[in-house]
């Protein structure tokens, strides 16, 4: 399958996109993490908070290839699951002890405010919206949004063939920025997005002719395409840059400072965590961390 290199300018990085299958990562594969000993941190903060428990709760995906995806044992792998483990060692709490709560796209805010998770990593674009509720650290990626369709489709090679053919359908996930973004292509929104939940059922639509592409964002659009057996490509240029962050309670500068003096204190980790996981793909090319945001 013959595709056209993107560029993720933001972060420095590249996804040359001839793609064939490999593993997305294998538990032999997954780096071992460092875990500090009785680390100290300020009375009453977040991580003081954490450390002392000896555990944290993480929001995360399950079901994008490379990033957050359920393994057999029913427990999610990929970049962001690494990364989150690089930050709970940095508390002292040991990979075991990091329960992990699913975090679809329309839920994310819902679950930091909520309490019902320490931080959410999770393809979790960085923009003044969702700022509005939480607090994000980062960003530790940078993407950017694609098309996938079948791989015998020679119709769909960017986003404003949609404005000329209102029948065509795309499909991307309930609460996210691809969803959104999107929109400002299409000839009739009401008839042409489809959303579901999470990306497995875009894909499963894409494959039985329901829809006629997927988009989001293109590393998660590389693992579907790889796992798919040569049945789904990517195609056109990104269209958008998308920020990676880490969410957490709305106002906690400290335990954002926190997070983004972890990640930049680890980078060999990071590079481990992304090779062992997203890079598996081939045509994928190793990140730089790019500069955090300020906390806010």
């Amino acid at each position: 399958m013959r595709l056209k290199k993107i560029t993720a300018a933001a972060a420095g990085l590249g996804l040359a996109l001839s793609l064939a299958a490999c593993g997305g990562g294998s538990d032999d594969d997954t780096p071992e993490v460092d875990v500090a000993e009785s680390p100290e941190f300020p009375e009453g903060s977040k991580m003081a908070e954490l450390s002392e428990a000896g555990e944290m709760t993480v929001g995360t995906k399950y079901d994008q290839p490379g990033f957050g995806l359920l393994n057999l044992e029913d427990v999610p792998e990929g970049f962001d699951v690494e990364v989150a483990k690089i930050i709970a060692g940095a508390l002292g709490i040991e990979p075991e002890n990091i329960s992990w709560q699913e975090a679809p796209s329309a839920n994310r805010e819902d679950l930091i405010e909520g309490g019902d998770v320490d931080m959410v990593v999770a393809t979790y674009t960085i923009n003044d919206e969702r700022k509005e509720r939480i607090t994000f650290a980062g960003p530790y990626y940078v993407a950017g949004q694609q098309l996938m369709v079948m791989a015998d489709n020679d119709e769909i090679d960017s986003p404003e063939v949609f404005q000329d053919n209102p029948d065509l359908k795309v499909c991307s996930v309930s609460g996210s920025t691809p969803a959104e973004n999107i929109r400002q292509y299409l000839s009739n929104v009401n008839s042409q997005l489809v959303e579901f939940d999470i990306y497995d059922r875009c894909a499963d639509s894409l494959s039985n002719g329901q829809v006629d592409a997927v988009t989001t964002d293109n590393v998660i659009l590389v693992g579907f395409a790889a796992e798919s057996d040569g049945e789904f490509k990517l195609v056109g240029e990104q269209f958008t840059d998308e920020p990676y962050g880490i969410g957490i309670e709305k106002g906690d500068t400290e335990f954002c400072e926190f997070i983004n003096e972890t990640l930049a204190e680890n980078e060999d980790a990071y590079t481990e965590a992304w090779e062992s996981t997203a890079g598996q793909y081939e045509g994928t090319e190793t990140p730089t961390l790019p500069d955090a945001d300020a906390c806010a």
